[in-house]
């Protein structure tokens, strides 16, 4: 918030919000960039894997009973969403996020993303796309 209303506190009032959801996004970007080097570096530098913390992927449990469509049928919608294919793509993420949640119009959304209106509109797509087909009955 410090950076845009120093930075473009004279733009009009009407930019802020695309402006705002963009610095938003670069610094969380820039965040995850930086714990990931920080912790590859941290990683090599220890040496002993016995001293911090086990392998995350060696500590998860095998369970080859349950057929994941099964375990997703049980978790419900939300499962399905989350379960099967995984997250949707960052950019899908934020044209949902925006277009939905925020209200922001293509114009602004195109904006906020650093991208044109025709990404926008393309990304909003695929993700409500998604949306309907893993949540089937359960979409609105």
């Amino acid at each position: 918030m410090l950076k845009l209303a120093s930075r473009y506190g004279g733009r009009e009032e009407a930019e802020w919000g695309p402006l705002f959801h963009r610095i938003l996004q670069s610094k969380i970007r820039d965040w995850y960039r930086r714990a990931r080097v920080r912790n590859r570096w941290r990683q090599w530098l220890s040496g002993d894997d016995s001293a911090g913390e086990a392998d995350p992927v060696a500590a998860l449990a095998v369970d080859t009973g349950n057929d994941p469509g099964q375990t997703a049928q049980r978790q419900g919608p939300q499962g399905r969403v989350q379960g099967l294919h995984g997250p949707p793509p960052l950019r899908q993420q934020q044209a949902f996020l925006l277009r939905t949640w925020e209200g922001l119009d293509v114009a602004q959304t195109a904006a906020a993303m650093g991208c044109s209106a025709g990404s926008v509109k393309t990304h909003y797509s695929r993700a409500v796309h998604a949306l309907r087909s893993n949540l089937g009955d359960h979409w609105p």
